[in-house]
């Protein structure tokens, strides 16, 4: 019993952060968009949203310190992220969607997967003695 509450705990202040973050990411790139070009906007706000996600997962989603070994599998659960984001984004912007709207059917897309991907970091074996 205690080990699914701290689960469903997990998983709410995950949410938690991922709104978060994706609200940092959303307002960089609706006010970048009006002077930059849509992906170098979109880029721009996922990097900045990137280190506020990694800390608040770390601090405050897993209690976890923030160490050098999983900020990379961070990254390269991110890397992995961004990518599918850009695919996502291209996308959806050809099926026609806004530029002002787009990333919300991409969010949609991504975010799922970016949970997987980041819980695989924090919660394996590996990553809890470093």
């Amino acid at each position: 019993m205690l080990k699914n509450k701290q689960v469903v705990s997990e998983m709410l202040r995950f949410v938690i952060v991922g709104l978060v973050a994706t609200a940092i990411h959303y307002g960089v790139y609706w006010i970048l968009m009006y002077w930059l070009d849509v992906t170098v906007a979109y880029s721009l706000g996922y990097a900045i949203s990137f280190v506020c996600n990694f800390l608040m997962t770390s601090m405050f989603t897993f209690r976890q310190r923030a160490t050098a070994k999983k900020g990379l599998g961070f990254a390269v659960a991110h890397g992995i992220n961004y990518g599918l984001h850009v695919l996502c984004l291209h996308f959806f912007l050809w099926l026609g969607v806004s530029e002002q709207l787009v990333p919300i059917p991409v969010f949609a897309v991504v975010i799922p997967v970016n949970f997987l991907l980041v819980r695989f970091v924090f919660k394996s074996k590996q990553s809890t003695a470093g």
